[in-house]
């Protein structure tokens, strides 16, 4: 598949300048300022703090104080991984705690490039290649000092998280080693970190209680005052994270790696052009940014990579991409990237294949190549699907749906097949938590499973799997109008009320970081027809929506995914992501268009509140998106999208093999492709994927 951008492009910009990397550092946005590659593996940058729910990437705008720069992260999740490998320059000798304020007006970031002055006059700057972190530190005096932490992590309800860890002084510019760490996931990460100047002395600093791993204060005579490091990761040994130094970074020039890295960054922002103000290039360029920070290929540059059973094999054309969080992004970042990033999907799909075998089913929310069985559902599932579907041809279909199948039908950590077959449903009385939502989510990944089976010809399966898709209708209350727990024997859970968010970790229920509200609207991603049917007749699924839309939200916390509100729609979460666009299936389709419009304006800006809800690894970055530009795949594996309101006056999207997707907001009263008149409200990923003019 070949990919031709810049000679379609009128012009050369530098897409670059319109990213702001504090957009969503300050909040529930969970973001981080750091720099880093397209979906590579680290993602240099401060921590100000290494544990609590509002530090899970390490950082908050609005804190003084840094403890260090750690070499790796997760963009906007919800729970505290990473942060290996912490360096902490300094002047004077300490005796406790190294963590320093900073001069808050120096702290400046572009995509490839951080820096920062701390409060002692020393000028950190930051930049990276793929595998490799790359550090220089400007010290006021020829004297520094240099932390080296590596029991430093971003924790998550532990106080430990180093089991074990091996560290050796090579020489006086090179320390090499492993760190086994236990936090949301068990992982092993290898080291290698150099220096331009050697140590002239070394101590490591007595372990503290429940310490594993060694941190140790290094003394430096620098000739020009400057000390640059380079930081390189591997999953598998410190030999592979040594040839990633090699290839990736053998010599020391700063300003050559932030160079390369703007450009690489731009080849990816250049492949949506759109015509609007300055105040929306930085939302929009910034939205897709973070669409491409993860997935993170974990495979070193020979290909090899340490799997979820912790063997060390070879990645298909070195390729094997973690930190996939699909309870978010199957939603809209994986249809996304179809459009934008085609050349990454075949790698997606061939990774949750090569988990799911060694594993023994496919992945639910993968970092550094371990799963964290972390939110409910089998979410490969519509990336897999909607791959296959649009022609993706670069994995083994038959073994794809093979191991689609296996673990939808054998019982693993996630899901009780057995239970959910017998009953239709899963019994409240039979699950700890989430019946509702985990019945709803799996309704959506057996639909999607049977669209691929009728494509593959496989019929009696694809019967099976349409039939399990229904199972919805069975928790539907017509009552309350509402899905609804229900027990063993047929009793629906006493107590209902549908406006209570319930959560496993701090509410615990039936549903997942939403209300019944909210989930009910889940099997409208792919089964609108069959709701209305729920609801009696199309005018009542209007009036469903609108009661959505206008009821008062009562008490709403974030901690529930109760966040950027409007009535009982909740866009800081991802159950209501595709809901605004189910008007256009009613007899109020204008309503999409400006409910489409009010959450572009309302939830998101260029400023450091600009994020309200976790970006979650890139999905609600990739819902403004799709929506600048128009449309949204309501259903994430049908290729279809359903049409919206465009929030720029032009967009070009361009495509593979050099074809460009006009989009032209001219307020007309129909929509057309290539000058035809669309029917209905949708389009389909085939009739756009080869460029052409969309008019609005």
């Amino acid at each position: 598949m070949s990919w031709v951008i810049s000679c379609q492009l009128p012009k050369r910009i530098d897409y670059s300048v319109y990213v702001n990397p504090f957009i969503g550092t300050e909040g529930t946005g969970h973001t981080f300022p750091g720099p880093c590659m397209p979906f590579g593996m680290v993602q240099p940058g401060p921590d100000n703090r290494d544990n609590g729910w509002g530090y899970t990437s390490g950082y908050q705008y609005k804190d003084s104080i840094i403890l260090g720069f750690s070499q790796t992260r997760a963009n906007g999740t919800g729970i505290n991984e990473f942060g290996d490998v912490l360096l902490q320059p300094f002047t004077q000798d300490r005796v406790e705690s190294y963590a320093e304020g900073y001069h808050k007006e120096t702290e400046k970031a572009y995509p490839g490039y951080y820096t920062v002055t701390l409060n002692s006059n020393i000028k950190v700057e930051l930049t990276c290649t793929e595998r490799v972190a790359f550090h220089q530190y400007t010290y006021p005096t020829e004297k520094g000092k240099l932390l080296v932490d590596l029991q430093h992590g971003l924790r998550f309800l532990t106080d430990s998280l180093v089991l074990e860890s091996d560290v050796k002084f090579e020489d006086s510019t090179t320390i090499s080693g492993y760190c086994h760490t236990k936090n949301w996931v068990e992982r092993k990460y290898f080291f290698t970190i150099q220096f331009n100047e050697p140590f002239i002395t070394s101590f490591q600093l007595p372990l503290k209680s429940k310490e594993a791993a060694p941190r140790y204060v290094l003394n430096f005579n620098l000739k020009e005052k400057i000390l640059k490091t380079k930081i390189a990761l591997s999953t598998v040994s410190i030999e592979g994270a040594k040839n990633n130094l090699q290839k990736e970074l053998p010599d020391w020039d700063f300003d050559a790696v932030v160079t390369n890295a703007k450009k690489v960054w731009n080849g990816y922002l250049s492949r949506i052009e759109i015509e609007t103000d300055k105040k929306q290039k930085e939302i929009f360029y910034s939205c897709m940014y973070r669409l491409f920070i993860q997935p993170t290929n974990i495979a070193d540059s020979d290909g090899k990579y340490r799997g979820p059973d912790d063997s060390v094999r070879i990645a298909k054309n070195g390729e094997y991409y973690s930190t996939l969080s699909l309870w978010d992004t199957y939603r809209a970042a994986h249809p996304l990237y179809t459009l934008i990033a085609p050349e990454k999907v075949d790698g997606f799909v061939n990774s949750m294949i090569e988990h799911s075998k060694a594993a023994g089913f496919l992945p639910i929310w993968t970092a550094w190549g371990k799963d964290n069985y972390c939110m409910i559902g089998n979410h490969a599932i519509p990336v897999i699907s909607d791959a296959y579907l649009k022609g993706f041809k670069g994995f083994d279909a038959e073994e794809a749906l093979r191991q689609i199948i296996r673990s939808t039908t054998e019982n693993h950590i996630n899901s009780n097949w057995k239970l959910l077959n017998q009953y239709g449903y899963y019994p409240f009385d039979s699950l700890d938590n989430e019946s509702v939502s985990r019945t709803l989510e799996h309704g959506v990944d057996d639909y999607c499973i049977a669209l691929m089976a009728d494509k593959m010809g496989k019929k009696d399966i694809a019967a099976t799997y349409y039939k399990r898709s229904g199972y919805y209708k069975n928790l539907y209350d017509s009552s309350t109008q509402q899905m609804r727990g229900k027990d063993s024997k047929g009793n629906w859970r006493k107590d209902f009320n549908p406006l209570i968010a319930t959560s496993p970790m701090n509410n615990p229920g039936d549903y997942t970081e939403a209300n019944a509200w909210q989930y009910f609207w889940t099997p409208a991603q792919y089964d609108v027809e069959g709701m209305m049917q729920l609801l009696g007749e199309r005018k009542n699924f209007t009036a469903q929506l609108d009661s959505f839309f206008s009821i008062k939200a009562l008490n709403p916390n974030k901690h529930l995914g109760q966040e950027a509100m409007i009535g009982q729609y909740a866009h800081g979460n991802e159950p209501s992501h595709h809901i605004a666009y189910l008007y256009a299936y009613t007899n109020k389709p204008d309503r999409t268009g400006d409910l489409v419009t009010q959450i572009c304006r309302r939830f998101y800006n260029n400023t450091t509140t600009g994020m309200i809800g976790n970006d979650d690894c890139g999905q609600m970055s990739a819902w403004y998106i799709f929506s600048t530009l128009g449309f949204y795949p309501v259903n994430p594996s049908n290729g279809e999208y359903v049409l919206g309101k465009p929030q720029v006056k032009s967009a070009s999207v361009y495509l593979k093999n050099g074809a460009v997707l006009q989009i032209k907001n001219n307020k007309s009263e129909k929509a057309s492709l290539n000058h035809q008149n669309i029917k209905g409200f949708t389009l389909h990923h085939k009739e756009i994927s080869s460029g052409g003019i969309l008019n609005f």
